[in-house]
């Protein structure tokens, strides 16, 4: 479900305008009458990394150079 919001008088209330965004509420920001914007919440963000979550090794060929044909492609 969306409001629709006069910016005009709505601009004193963008807080309140924000937390119902956040809460889900779809928000239609109008100017003289007409929708301007559109207030959603954003997707959640994605977890932080973390070192040191993934267990492995990597092997001692992965630090060797590449063949002279790989480099070559490589460039091109």
């Amino acid at each position: 479900m969306s409001t629709t919001a006069n910016v005009h008088e709505e601009k004193t209330h963008l807080s309140r305008l924000l937390k119902r965004a956040h809460d889900g509420e779809e928000i239609i920001l109008a100017k003289s009458g007409r929708p301007y914007a559109r207030l959603v919440p954003l997707e959640s963000t994605p977890a932080r990394r973390q070192p040191g979550r993934v267990t492995g090794r990597v092997e001692d060929a992965f630090f060797e150079s590449l063949p002279e044909d790989e480099l070559d492609a490589w460039e091109q």
